[in-house]
């Protein structure tokens, strides 16, 4: 869908500028966007390869490790039907870390990890479960201690001061993950509250009895047994005189 938008734009731009005599216009900035891209990639290499050496040292002395266990409860409650021992939990817990830390391009590894991983744990494999929809919201909107690369692209554009929106950015990024964690409680709670309750098994649904089954065949195929009449008058055998009966 996104390439499809992106090719609408561009035709609908060239379709303007050319009712318009300006398809020079276009071209000359379809050239200079080339060239600033190209531009801002080489300045943003050595700002991204310096935090992802610095994060390498982190996690091998043990700071990345010491931030998971930190986050380990808040992501326990977040994640409520994610065994605890599940590889998607390591998984989260490095995307978290690295999006505090403000380099997206490591977290973006980390949360395609986890989603495959809670895809495993994915009864309806067409669409998503609640805890993929907490960890997309989460990986859009983190809290962000450091911008790294904002400030990379202050520092490419020549700014005076790279690393003074940290502060602002730390509270724009704390409102936006408080907002994305309160809105996906409320659809959680609002999806439970749809789901309708579990019925209890009446006894129709019971299979027969084996018990019952023998002497239900037998009395369905043997004849019926027709009780012998009783005569009025007759002789006991045991005191040999006649007796006779009253109807």
């Amino acid at each position: 869908m996104i390439h499809l938008i992106w090719v609408a734009l561009i035709c609908i731009g060239f379709v303007f500028a050319a009712a318009q005599g300006n398809i020079e216009v276009v071209t000359k900035a379809a050239f200079d966007g080339a060239t600033t891209g190209v531009t801002v990639c080489f300045g943003l290499i050595s700002v991204l390869v310096f935090w992802m050496g610095m994060m390498k040292l982190a996690e091998d002395a043990g700071l990345l490790q010491k931030i998971s266990k930190l986050l380990s409860p808040l992501v326990a409650y977040l994640f409520p039907d994610v065994p605890r021992n599940h590889p998607a939990m390591g998984y989260i817990l490095s995307n978290m870390s690295a999006n505090l830390l403000g380099l997206g391009n490591a977290a973006t590894p980390m949360g395609i990890k986890a989603m495959q991983e809670l895809q495993t744990l994915n009864p309806d494999k067409q669409s998503a479960t609640p805890a993929m929809c907490t960890l997309l919201a989460l990986n859009t909107a983190s809290i962000t201690l450091i911008p790294t690369t904002l400030i990379a692209i202050r520092l490419n554009f020549h700014s005076a001061h790279p690393a003074e929106i940290v502060g602002t950015t730390l509270v724009a990024t704390a409102i936006a993950t408080f907002a994305a964690i309160a809105a996906d409680r409320w659809y959680r709670n609002r999806e439970l509250r749809r789901r309708p309750p579990l019925k209890p098994p009446t006894q129709t649904s019971l299979p027969p009895s084996t018990s019952s089954a023998p002497t239900s065949v037998a009395s369905s195929s043997a004849p019926p047994v027709s009780t012998p009449a009783v005569p009025r008058t007759g002789i006991t055998a045991t005191k040999g005189r006649d007796i006779t009966w009253k109807g």
